[in-house]
Order: C-alpha cells, then structure tokens, then sequence
C-alpha cells in the first residue's frame, strides 16, 4: 500500500515495486493513474479496507513543503498520520513505514557532529514538527499493538531526473541531503522485506555523499541498505555568503530565544 502514491517519491517507489513483480494498492488525495482518490485525514470505512492485510504500508501522504501552515500541518501530517497507522492496525497490515524528513535536524545545521538519529531532534518549522510527531507516533503503535514501524529521516529527493549540484539550494547542507532515485528505491525496497523482529527504527536516508555530517551507518547495519550514489557538494561564492547570512541569523534568534528564557516578565 502506498499512500501519497501520486507524488514524487509515490510514483518512483510504484514504478520500482511494479518492476519487482510487487502488487500495489494505491491511495491519494490527488488523481494519478492507477490511484484511488481518498482524503485520508478523514476516517472512512471506504478507504480504511483497502488496507486490509497489506505487507506494508508506505506513508507518504501529508504536507511536504517545509513552509507549511501550522493548519495544513494539522490536518494533513497529524490527523492524517494517525489515521493511516489506526488503519494499519485494524486492517492488519504488517508495517508501516514513515516518510519522515531531515528537517527533524534542521536545527543542527550550523552546529557540530555526525547527525544520528539518537541526538536530540531540533526542528524549526511546524513541518519538521510534525515529522517528528509522526516518528513518535510510530513508536507508540510498535510498542502498544506489535506494528512494526520504520521511519526514514529522508534527504533531498527531487522531481524529474534528480540530479545533485549547486542548483540545489542550501549549499553544502542541501546538497550533503542528496538521495539518488535508485538509492531511495533500494532503501524502501529493503524497509518492506526487512525481518519481523526490525520493530520500531528512525533511519537517515541519504545517498552516500562525501564530507556530509549524515549518519547512515545505522541504515546499512538495520536494512543492509548500501547506497550506490554519492555527490560532493559544490558550493558557488553566492551560496558561501548565503550560508553566512543564514548562520548569523540563527545566531541572532537563538540569542533572543536565550534573552527571552532568562528575562523575568
């Protein structure tokens, strides 16, 4: 089952599971071909069945624009996250995996150390909020009904032909977040026929990018995932002096938060 099924990674990951002779079952709240259209942020006995004994669901329903609404967050990324994995146990499914996003560290970007996905989250809009949500509700369903369920902290996984390079934005950050078509593929590939005892994980998902501060170890010791691609991110001058106006920025709101904290009002 694949949720989402009419974007981006939706439509890569049906043409991939299709290839391996995989049946799919598709949902969406979009028309695509093969899709069956459903607004999964609200309960439908309708849609619900179609998940019925499904090897795994793939959500990728939801928001995906890092400058979502805190209302479209609401209703597309919570509502809708925790009807997908109430479906799943009612109906069920074996696993869900979770298209959860790098923007659960976006906070980290101007700091130090390898991002794994054990150091302390830090989201700094209200999408990378509701991924980490997301994450923890998966967490609940593993330990309170027995559904596996397998996040994956993805990078940067464009439309169309997806290359890595400076037209990437973010600089090195962005382009250290490249994930291949093929690498993407793999991984979800080997989330669905992962062993029945992988019960709960949050994994970063990037191609192997040289220098970046990404940890995908622990995606290649849980999945066996091993990445084939890999780019070194090529900075231009102006995105150099857009990364510094970005990290004095962050400077600066991180000391008002601090002010904030420690004035007595």
């Amino acid at each position: 089952m694949i949720t989402g099924a009419a974007g981006n990674i939706g439509r890569k990951l049906n043409a991939h599971f299709t290839g391996l002779g995989w049946t799919t079952r598709l949902l969406d709240a979009h028309p695509g071909e093969g899709v069956e259209v459903a607004d999964l942020s609200v309960w439908d006995e309708g849609w619900v069945s179609r998940f019925a004994d499904a090897d795994a669901v793939v959500l990728l329903a939801g928001d995906p624009k890092p400058e979502a609404t805190w209302a479209s967050v609401v209703r597309l990324n919570l509502d809708l996250v925790m009807n997908v994995y109430e479906a799943a146990v009612a109906q069920r499914a074996k696993r869900v995996i979770f298209a959860s996003s790098n923007w659960t560290m976006a906070g980290h970007r101007f700091a130090d150390g390898p991002l794994t996905t054990d150091r302390e989250p830090c989201p700094v809009n209200a999408y990378g909020m509701s991924k980490l949500v997301g994450e923890r509700i998966g967490r609940s369903y593993a330990h309170r009904h027995g559904l596996s369920s397998i996040s994956f902290r993805i990078g940067w996984i464009q439309r169309g032909e997806n290359r890595p390079g400076p037209h990437m934005k973010w600089a090195d950050w962005g382009q250290g977040m490249w994930l291949s078509d093929r690498d993407m593929a793999q991984a979800f590939e080997k989330a669905v026929a992962a062993p029945a005892d992988v019960r709960f994980a949050v994994l970063n998902l990037m191609s192997a990018n040289p220098g970046m501060r990404w940890d995908i170890e622990t995606t290649r010791k849980v999945l066996g995932y091993v990445p084939q691609d890999g780019a070194e991110p090529v900075v231009t001058p102006e995105q150099a002096q857009g990364r510094e106006i970005t990290r004095r920025t962050r400077e600066m709101v991180e000391a008002a938060e601090a002010w904030m904290r420690d004035t007595r009002w």
